[in-house]
């Protein structure tokens, strides 16, 4: 399906090279200061020909408001926004009509539809994913006028080349480096250089490692790492929407994306029980606050008032310009040499896409539990003594 969300929908719509790109929000609350330079931002992060470390395509993405907006605030209509395709090659593509490229989604699509798109990925091209991001700046935008909410997210490595305090779970120096990184990191910080990756040292090398396979005519996978902070409690659904399998969910439906872990993710096996388990202690403010946050922000599925963070891990490009043994759509062995333009690294990229689908999780769930709350608190209190709680 191309809509994502309950209350807060996302459509998008476009392929890779048709004529434009975009989405369609329908649920978002009226009153909302909204113009085209509140969605710009994270579009300029995400397009191409940022650097030599990404696709040479020449692309402004610029995004036009069509609908939903009036005297610069949102109507509680659907808001319709579209991005021009301008720079796109379909004769670079000639050859897919041959050999559909190996790990690409030519061959699925074509046995799922009976027909795929001629030139470019369609709609599994990273071009679908500028609807996603524009949506996500208005959710984000409300998070934070309403809540605070600050989302960040940062490349925390590129083949071998990996932040050391990444997965230090069970190094308690390098943890408390980590848990420093992600709840000081700002955007201004990620993208001091084109690799965003906020550490100097780690940057450098993931530099190395990206230009090694563009010369190489290959490409290479990362993982980016992203961290929602002031995130309000009690967000998540049980027992199937919980907040990390909506996240998850969202995580995974990006292109390119592999691997999906939160909190202290597969390293917490390592550890038993009692050293994973975290103590509750007061938050100073009448509420309580975990000490670890082994569990990601999340627990039983909801939020619980922690920083939420997680890893999202990005194959390699599928689509390379060097040749390879691959075989014809009718299964004859032969040689697939694709041009075009394509990263050697998807995850410098990817940042804003990881942040505006995680804006778009917490928006939905926000109004869902809003909805919620809005209807209880009609009712008579619950009795003190029915609550499941008692004084000491």
């Amino acid at each position: 399906m191309s809509t994502f969300g309950q209350i807060f929908r996302v459509t998008t719509f476009g392929e890779s090279h048709c004529k434009a790109v975009g989405c369609i929000v329908d649920g978002c609350p009226p009153g909302l200061e909204l113009s085209e330079s509140d969605i710009q931002p994270q579009l300029d992060r995400r397009r191409p020909g940022q650097s030599a470390l990404t696709t040479p395509r020449s692309e402004t993405d610029t995004v036009t408001i069509q609908s939903g907006t009036e005297f610069g605030y949102t109507l509680g209509t659907p808001i319709s926004m579209m991005v021009p395709n301008k720079d796109h090659k379909p004769h670079d593509y000639t050859e897919t009509d041959f050999y559909p490229r190996p790990s690409h989604a030519d061959y699925t699509y074509l046995k799922k539809y009976g027909v795929k798109a001629s030139s470019g990925g369609g709609r599994a091209s990273a071009r679908e994913t500028i609807g996603r991001v524009a949506a996500g700046s208005i959710a984000e935008k409300y998070l934070r006028q309403v809540h605070n909410v600050e989302i960040v997210s940062f490349v925390s490595s590129v083949g071998k080349a990996k932040l050391e305090c990444l997965g230090s779970i069970t190094d308690d120096t390098k943890s408390k480096e980590f848990f420093d990184l992600i709840q000081k990191v700002t955007r201004q910080d990620v993208d001091v250089t084109p690799t965003r990756c906020p550490d100097e040292k780690t940057a450098e090398l993931i530099t190395q490692e990206i230009m090694k396979r563009k010369e190489e005519n290959n490409s290479i996978g990362g993982t980016i790492t992203c961290v929602i902070r002031n995130c309000p409690i009690g967000l998540g659904e049980p027992c199937f929407d919980k907040l990390e399998a909506k996240l998850a969910h969202a995580m995974l439906s990006i292109p390119a994306t592999k691997g999906f872990e939160i909190g202290s993710g597969f390293l917490g096996t390592q550890l038993s029980g009692r050293e994973h388990n975290d103590a509750f202690v007061s938050d100073g403010k009448g509420g309580l606050k975990t000490v670890k946050n082994h569990s990601g922000g999340i627990q039983g599925g909801i939020s619980n008032g922690e920083n939420i963070y997680f890893t999202v891990a990005f194959k390699p490009a599928a689509t390379i310009s060097c040749i390879q043994e691959t075989a014809t759509y009718d299964g004859r062995a032969g040689t697939l040499e694709t041009r075009g333009r394509h990263d050697p690294c998807v995850a410098s990229r990817a940042v804003p896409i990881v942040e505006s689908m995680a804006a778009l999780v917490i928006m939905d769930s926000l109004l869902i539990q809003n909805a919620r709350e809005s209807t209880y608190s009609r009712l008579p209190p619950i009795p003190s003594h029915l609550k499941g709680i008692k004084p000491l």
